[in-house]
């Protein structure tokens, strides 16, 4: 019996499998995908010169697959025009796939054959009642793309009328046809603000991205189109297509800084408090959900918002985002990059927790590599810098020069900036000076120069025997000069031995440290084969040490053969030097610059104190070379961000106004109703000792005034007065053998006291019912009505 049950079940699954293939196979037959895929893409020159014929022909299968076939064409580039009067005969095509089809040939050819593409205009139209929405605004687009101005009046009513479609997918393609016909004729842009106008008023969160990008488009700054539509906007911002949230977002945020309050930070004496507007904060209280958004597009426009509209208490959201992004391909991180670099520029707290997660990676690119070596930089603090450290000096192995001398540099200024590191950073640099590898030397003695100029004129010098003593750094500098072949490197060691060797005095010559001259006379023997600002240094070196020893017969022969050399050099700069040098030396050696006696040129001759002063105190500053610059201060979300460097078409974001608007600007009929419920004056009228009774509550539907002012929206409600003392009287008798005789009383007194106001009340709710009987007579029944039923119900109930 089993074995039966099996082999029916496998007939049936058998014959199963076959209807589904055969209806597979009907189904798809039209799209050639049964057999041979490629089909349509591969058209042989026999069907191409047959698609006239078959265009022309009265069978819809043979148009169908003419136009599939020129769509394929279309899609490799090949040029189709010739055959546009043929296909503009099937525009008005009973058949719904040839028509899609067609439209899509029209916005293809229809700038190029604007006079043909006219002849169709009126089936355009008429296509703009047709049932389907998807005719209904492809004849839109079509009709938008024919670049014809003398129709712009056509295309204009045309958005009009789609623009009040009851289908959301036509209206949105009203507001994208919008820019196309503010493009072509400028002068529709008043009909086309009303329009824009209409579109934002529009409750489908389908079409308002593509308002929000007419609006963007036709109007930018007329942000006062938005006081009435900003909170509705703001609400239904989760309910908005991706990239629509992306505009909107942006639109936003331009308006808040506009239109808004700046958030205000009160001090505090126990610490800060802040002062946020009401609507700023209905902003970034909608944007909160769109941090979970999975296009990152989204979140990054959330973060642009949050950083220049929320208060400091607001940031710390933004991180987590970030970094969940931050991995989501090379692109998406290169972009994310720039945020964190600028956010952490300013706000370093956030991200420096997250250190591990910012760190390089093998297979990175190179300008992935260099911001993420800035990004550490920033974030660098007391609790990682030595996690931090250690990654640097990894980098400094790298195969890619930039990241090297990036790597090389943040060490430095990781040094400067927190000086507790000074110790590790400057044995990490001695160490690179013995590398093989010319970038890492060189690298590496532009930032030692820079560490040992701060160390001395900062005065806090490590002890002269210690191996990171300013004196022994610049010492093993020069005894490695010939290891050194970075033009800047070996002109930055020279400078150092000039400036800083008679702060260790010699025993070969006084003053002069021993191996201060044993450096001039190797630099002197390569001074032709040396770049300019190498052979400036030399010559400084050579006027320095000869002023401060010149008595002594072996410097100054050396000194004298180096300035003959700069006497005679081909760059000018270099004679200039020597000549002004020379000029200033006069007073010690009158032959410094030649061989014989040099004449006398007249002036001020200087006594060797005051040379020595101009030579060594002429210029202290420390000089940056080798360290981190980032003067990039563009705006996130800018291309100048990522480029580092001014961009044509980055948008401006404004300052905030010392004031806002006036918020009223932005009440619309929906936080009228939003607006809440006030239950007091309806409370006070229940009985309080009877647990039985169900409370009455009522959703007026005007203004949220209080139930005892007189005012228009409640002069409907007299009746309801009347029937609540009577079910206050019948709830009191009910409980009577319950309550004490103080409680009867109470109540006696309380129900006496509710009537007498309530008689007030009721006839200056008549006055003003008589006043006004002939102008709302119809709404104010209408409201009893609605009233008396309700009322009713809750009776019964």
């Amino acid at each position: 019996m089993e074995a039966l049950n099996l082999i029916t079940f496998t007939q049936n699954a058998s014959r199963l499998g076959m209807r589904i293939q055969e209806s597979f196979s009907e189904h798809t037959r039209d799209l050639s995908i049964t057999r041979g895929a490629g089909s349509l893409f591969d058209v042989p020159d026999d069907k191409v010169k047959n698609l006239g014929r078959q265009l022309d022909s009265s069978s819809d299968r043979e148009k169908l697959d003419a136009m599939k076939r020129l769509i394929a064409l279309i899609s490799k580039g090949r040029n189709v025009s010739n055959y546009f009067p043929q296909v503009v005969k099937n525009v008005a095509s009973q058949n719904l796939e040839i028509r899609k089809l067609v439209y899509i040939y029209l916005l293809r050819y229809a700038e190029h054959e604007p006079d043909l593409a006219l002849l169709s205009i009126n089936t355009f139209q008429k296509d703009l009642t047709d049932p389907s929405p998807l005719i209904r605004a492809m004849a839109l687009r079509v009709l938008s793309g024919i670049k014809v101005p003398m129709i712009g009046s056509i295309v204009v009513l045309a958005i009009k009328k789609c623009a009040a479609d009851i289908s959301p997918y036509v209206r949105k393609a009203a507001a994208l046809a919008i820019p196309k016909c503010f493009q072509l004729d400028p002068n529709h842009q008043p009909a086309l603000i009303e329009i824009i106008s209409t579109l934002l008023r529009d409750r489908s969160p389908l079409s308002i991205g593509s308002a929000i990008i007419a609006f963007e488009t036709v109007c930018p700054t007329r942000l006062d189109l938005l006081h009435k539509q900003y909170r509705r906007l703001c609400r239904i911002l989760v309910d908005v297509d991706e990239w629509g949230q992306v505009d909107l977002l942006n639109l936003l945020l331009r308006y808040a800084r506009t239109m808004l309050l700046k958030p205000i930070m009160l001090s505090i004496r126990e610490g800060s408090d802040e002062e946020l507007d009401r609507d700023l904060n209905l902003l970034l209280s909608s944007g909160d959900p769109l941090f979970k958004s999975k296009n990152p597009s989204v979140v990054l426009a959330v973060v642009r918002v949050v950083y220049y509209t929320g208060p400091p208490s607001y940031l710390p959201k933004i991180t987590a985002p970030l970094l969940r992004i931050l991995n989501v391909s090379h692109a998406v991180e290169r972009v994310v990059l720039g945020y964190l670099i600028a956010i952490s520029k300013a706000y370093p707290h956030l991200f420096s927790p997250h250190y591990l997660r910012l760190i390089a990676r093998t297979d990175d690119a190179q300008q992935v590599k260099r911001d993420k070596i800035r990004l550490l930089l920033n974030i660098c603090t007391l609790e990682n810098y030595q996690a931090i450290l250690r990654e640097f000096v990894e980098y400094a192995e790298d195969v890619d020069d930039q990241v090297v001398a990036d790597s090389i540099g943040a060490i430095g200024q990781c040094a400067s900036l927190i000086p507790a590191c000074t110790h590790q950073c400057l044995s990490a640099l001695m160490g690179m000076i013995k590398s093989k590898q010319d970038v890492i030397v060189s690298n590496a003695v532009l930032v030692l120069k820079s560490l040992v100029q701060n160390q001395l004129l900062s005065g806090t010098l490590a002890p002269a025997s210690s191996s990171q003593s300013p004196i022994i750094i610049i010492s093993q500098l020069a005894r490695r000069i010939d290891d050194i072949r970075h033009p800047q490197a070996k002109a930055c060691v020279l400078w150092l031995v000039g400036q800083y060797s008679p702060a260790q005095g010699g025993t070969v010559i006084d003053g002069i440290a021993d191996w201060a001259p044993d450096l001039l006379r190797k630099a002197a023997k390569t001074f032709n084969q040396e770049d300019s600002i190498v052979k400036l240094q030399i010559l400084n070196l050579a006027a320095k040490l000869f002023v401060l020893c010149p008595t002594d017969r072996s410097l100054g022969l050396l000194s004298r053969y180096v300035f003959s050399l700069c006497k005679y050099d081909m760059n000018y700069d270099i004679r200039d030097r020597t000549r002004m040098l020379a000029a200033l030396l006069a007073g010690i050696s009158p032959s410094i610059n030649g061989d014989g006696p040099a004449e006398d040129q007249g002036g001020v001759v200087l006594r060797r104190e005051q040379v020595l002063k101009v030579l060594f105190d002429g210029k202290v500053g420390i000089s940056d070379d080798g360290s981190q610059t980032d003067d990039n201060n563009a705006l996130i979300g800018s291309l100048s961000m990522i480029t580092g460097k001014d961009m044509h078409g980055d948008s401006i974001l404004p300052e905030w106004l010392e004031s806002g608007i006036d918020p009223s600007l932005r009440d619309s009929e929906d936080d009228v109703v939003a607006a809440p419920v006030p239950v007091q004056a309806i409370s006070s009228s229940r009985v309080v000792g009877s647990s039985n009774v169900t409370p009455t509550v009522l959703t007026p539907t005007g203004t949220s005034a209080p139930v005892r002012d007189v005012r228009e929206s409640f002069r409907d409600l007299d009746k309801f007065y009347a029937d609540d003392s009577d079910n206050s009287e019948e709830s009191q008798s009910n409980s009577g053998d319950q309550n004490s005789d103080d409680n009867e009383e109470a109540s006696i007194v309380m129900d006496s006291d509710k009537s007498e106001g309530g008689d007030d009340n009721d006839d200056d709710r008549d006055e003003n019912a008589e006043t006004d009987e002939d102008e709302d007579g119809d709404e104010d029944e209408d409201a009893e009505k609605e009233t008396d039923g309700e009322h009713g119900h809750q009776t019964t109930g």
